[in-house]
Order: C-alpha cells, then structure tokens, then sequence
C-alpha cells in the first residue's frame, strides 16, 4: 500500500468526503456528512493517495443495556482504479482497531452472500466465518 495513507475523519473533514468521487452510493450532503462527523460513536476513516479519497469505511458504535458496546461496520468502498492493492483490508483492520480502543467488545458487517470482495477483504481483516442470518427492512419517507 505504497503511497496510502488511512486517516479519520472529524468534523471540519467534509471536503474530504465531499469530494470522493464515486466512493459513495449517492452523493453525500453537506449537512448529513456534518452531522456524520460531528455524532459521537460515529466512525469514517478514509485512504488518501496525496490528498485524494480513494477508498473508506465507516462505523457505528451500538451500545445495549446488557451488551455493552460494539460498533456496525456500515460499508466500506474502493475506488475501481485502487482495488485489489490491499485498501479494503487495512481500512477494515484500522476501523477494527479503533473499536478495540475505544472499548467495543467486538465488530461485525452485513454483506450479501455474492459479494466476494467484500467478504475477501473482511476475511482478510480478520473477520470470522458467516453465519446464517436474515435481514428485515423498514423506508419510511423522510
């Protein structure tokens, strides 16, 4: 990962997230990265080459009354041009990382089952074998 640099994000960053072209689903906003960046337990680490995202992965910290914390590992993107160079697996380990100093008892992902860079790079991050799970969704209009 010559000339990679992973760094986190915090609020007064959003130019950064802003500008990562074609990392994101949708275009972010300014106001929902703002207050991304500035929620606590909210967690967006990016890979730079120079002063260009080319790769992040963000996280969410759950904490439960019987549970304690663990943080969601919400999604995690490579641009096409920088895939397959190690990225998603060192974003991965550093998002991991984090969790572990911040207290979280341990971190987990959703991805579907045909994904298979995903899965290469939580694999490669550590991650333990799937387990059979069933996701329920809720949209409401906003």
């Amino acid at each position: 990962m010559e000339g990679v640099r992973i760094t986190r994000l915090r609020p007064g960053d959003e130019l950064v997230v802003l500008t990562a072209d074609g990392l994101f689903d949708h275009a972010p906003t300014e106001a929902w990265t703002e207050k991304f960046l500035a929620s606590e337990g909210h967690h967006l680490l990016v890979a730079l080459v120079e002063a260009r995202a080319v790769g992040f992965v963000s996280g969410v910290e759950l904490t439960h009354p019987d549970k304690g914390t663990e943080l969601f590992l919400y999604e995690l993107a490579v641009h096409a041009d920088h895939r397959n160079r190690g990225i998603g697996r060192s974003l991965v380990a550093a998002l991991a990382e984090l969790a572990r100093d911040r207290g979280c008892y341990g971190m987990w992902v959703l991805t579907d089952a045909d994904n298979g860079a995903a899965r290469a790079a939580y694999a490669a991050a550590g991650a333990g074998s799937p387990a059979a799970s069933l996701m329920l969704t809720w949209t409401f209009d906003t």
